[in-house]
């Protein structure tokens, strides 16, 4: 047996195993880590020049390791920060006018995007601007160096380790480690993709070829468009209507009593699903057309007196991109204002 073969099964086999096995790798070297994960990734079909200019002069950066040690738990309080300063903050001038700019300068592709995924323009646009600011801020840090940091510290290993390697093998498409720049946490290019979803749904939107969603627009565009067809985009409905609340109407009367297997602090603040024609009958109006047999949640996040939603499936198409009400509800509300 060569040496390459033995380093690749001893990979394999240490990258597999449970996660209180592999918590033991702490106690090895960077480097030596190191050689595990490009073991690995070689014997999933990596080339070697790729392998050697992505982990070229590699070693650990402490910056990351404090952002990921710095990272909230799960909150404990079942209070919540109003919605409204946030929506005032992130869904201001500054976005709406780059958003429409952005919307027209790529007009005729996210009509062709629209009609080939069947997801709204205005919706890409807005994950778009909220992501990086429509490509103005995609993060600066190494992303080999990063993801090998995160895998090597340990404390999510199984994910890091993964994201490595599928990084590697996004380099291996031809891309330069220059360009597989992006955030601490691994996600990168104009609508922040983790390697591991790019890989899966990372589009081709101008037909050369390559699905360049570092430098390319429209690539980008295409690339959420496919996203979101993949998250269970329903075509002809919109994401969520204002809807008028009658005075002194409960609505945690009606609030859901399922818990959600993942996020469930988000969708505990919604209500259960109902028809619009049934919460028409009960008094609550949407303030915008929706067909009568269209299953929607009631959400009024800051309370009594305050605007509510009527919030369909694609709501919870964008929760699937970040799953926070905060974000869904910014980007839908972005959306309508890119779309006046």
């Amino acid at each position: 047996m060569t040496l390459k073969k033995l380093l690749a099964l001893t990979a394999a086999f240490a990258l597999s195993l449970p996660a209180t096995s592999a918590t033991a790798q702490s106690d090895l070297s960077f480097d030596a880590y190191m050689q595990l994960l490009i073991a690995r990734a070689r014997a999933e079909g990596v080339s070697e020049s790729t392998l050697q200019r992505m982990t070229a002069g590699l070693e650990p950066n402490q910056r990351v390791i404090q952002l990921d040690q710095s990272q909230p738990g799960s909150p404990t309080s079942s209070g919540y920060p109003p919605l409204a300063p946030y929506i005032a903050t992130h869904v201001d001038s500054a976005r709406i006018n780059g958003g429409q700019r952005a919307y027209a300068n790529y007009r005729s592709r996210l009509r062709a995007i629209e009609s080939e995924y069947g997801v709204p323009a205005e919706i890409l646009v807005a994950i778009w601007g909220h992501e990086t600011a429509y490509g103005a801020v995609k993060g600066g840090f190494d992303l080999s160096q990063a993801l090998a940091t995160l895998a090597w510290e340990g404390r999510r290993r199984d994910l890091f380790a993964s994201e490595w390697v599928a990084l590697m093998k996004v380099a291996d498409k031809g891309y330069s480690r220059s360009d597989l720049k992006g955030s601490w946490a691994g996600a990168f290019g104009n609508p922040q993709f983790l390697p591991s979803v790019y890989l899966r749904l990372a589009a081709d939107g101008d037909g050369d070829g390559r699905a360049d969603i570092m430098n390319n627009g429209t690539d980008a565009l295409a690339s959420i468009a496919n996203y979101f067809r993949d998250s269970g985009w329903r075509t002809g409905q919109p994401w969520g209507v204002r809807a008028s609340v009658p005075n002194g109407f409960n609505v945690d009367a009606y609030r859901t009593t399922i818990d959600a297997p993942v996020c469930n602090r988000v969708h505990e603040r919604h209500s259960v699903y109902k028809t619009a024609a049934e919460w028409r009958a009960l008094g609550v109006q949407p303030q915008r057309a929706l067909a009568p047999d269209t299953l929607v949640t009631l959400f009024q996040p800051d309370g009594p007196g305050t605007p509510a939603w009527l919030l369909t499936s694609n709501y919870r198409a964008i929760l699937e991109y970040n799953c926070s009400n905060y974000y869904a509800m910014s980007v839908g509300l972005l959306a309508d204002e890119i779309a006046r």
